[in-house]
């Protein structure tokens, strides 16, 4: 088997420091990481840790994955044997859910035909709105597989749903989907 083609989309969340563990394991099991950050993710986790850890160019701007006439996104979605965004704030899950393509992560979904992975954080009270939880439904009803949020102390002080998953858990989800 080739070595599977694992785009990581990193959105605007406090635990975006945690990608970067997450992205060291997705390496270190054989997977080539290509990380997308949005903007809000930069304020988190610099691009040039993700770099290092993920061993490729990171994508933070529409015309950071160019490489010669191909748009860098399509490129990147034709590539993926699987679109893995973790964090996944509500914002993007939202611009996910209606088709928005305003940055290089949400072009890349739109784009790509590999399976798709979110792994949300996020305040609890934000996790539960009726308006997050239709956006969750309508990514689900598309093929779109969750794993998390899990319950514990959040970074806003409130103790409840809205951490991200494991990161144990997640990579190894992550490998098991791109085996199949």
């Amino acid at each position: 088997m080739s070595t599977p083609v694992i785009i990581l989309g990193i959105t605007g969340s406090i635990a975006a420091y945690k990608a970067a563990d997450l992205a060291g394991k997705l390496v270190k099991a054989g997977a080539e990481v290509h990380v997308v950050m949005t903007a809000h993710a930069a304020d988190f986790i610099t691009p040039l840790t993700m770099q290092t850890l993920s061993r490729n160019p990171v994508v933070t701007g529409a015309h950071d994955a160019q490489n010669g006439w191909k748009p860098g996104h399509i490129e990147l979605a034709d590539r993926a044997n699987l679109l893995l965004i973790a964090p996944a704030t509500a914002n993007v899950i939202a611009e996910l859910a209606h088709g928005l393509a305003a940055h290089p992560l949400t072009e890349i979904a739109l784009a790509t035909l590999a399976p798709v992975l979110i792994a949300p954080a996020m305040n609890g009270k934000m996790w539960k709105h009726a308006a997050t939880q239709a956006n969750v439904a309508a990514l689900k009803s598309r093929g779109v597989e969750f794993i998390g949020p899990d319950e514990g102390q959040l970074a806003c002080g409130y103790e409840g749903l809205g951490r991200l998953a494991d990161i144990e858990a997640i990579a190894a989800r992550a490998l098991v989907i791109v085996k199949k």
